[in-house]
């Protein structure tokens, strides 16, 4: 696409990773800087024109509206008016697996902070996008060559 691509991982604090490398599951608190932070990159991007792909694990409908909306979710359980414009216009893909086929390919990871021990508190924490979130789920069975497709086709034509 020619886009610039973030993940996530790499702006957690040295606490975050710590605490995850450790085997202890982030929350809230430890999470809402962050999103902060990765909101703040996405209006960067889209202020200077530029698109831009993030791969977050933003697992509850908060986090989604933190990266979308930064404080302003925090202010407010109000949706943005239209016209506003203060929100990002994200299409979140929510890459939908069971957990036994992310756990095989997070036993293939190496070098992250984080172990596929945490993997059942990221399930029991996630929130799957639901209306009016923009989204599309892509079924991880997939081969990669279809995921990509499907997110394009999402992308372009939806």
């Amino acid at each position: 696409l020619g886009w610039k691509f973030y993940d996530a991982d790499d702006y957690h604090s040295t606490e975050n990773k710590k605490k995850m490398a450790e085997g202890i599951p982030l929350n809230d608190e430890d999470r809402i800087p962050w999103l902060y932070a990765l909101h703040e990159i996405l209006r960067r991007e889209d202020s200077s024109g530029q698109d831009a792909v993030l791969a977050c694990s933003a697992l509850k409908k908060m986090y989604r509206r933190i990266l979308v909306s930064g404080a302003a979710a925090m202010e407010s359980n109000q949706p943005e008016q239209p016209g506003e414009n203060t929100a990002l216009q994200i299409l979140f893909v929510h890459l939908h697996g069971s957990m036994d086929i992310i756990a095989g390919r997070l036993e293939k990871r190496r070098g992250h902070f984080m172990p596929p021990e945490l993997l059942k508190s990221q399930f029991d924490t996630l929130e799957p996008p639901n209306v009016p979130e923009k989204f599309i789920t892509v079924n991880l069975e997939k081969p990669l060559p279809e995921i990509v497709l499907e997110i394009e086709h999402a992308m372009f034509q939806g």
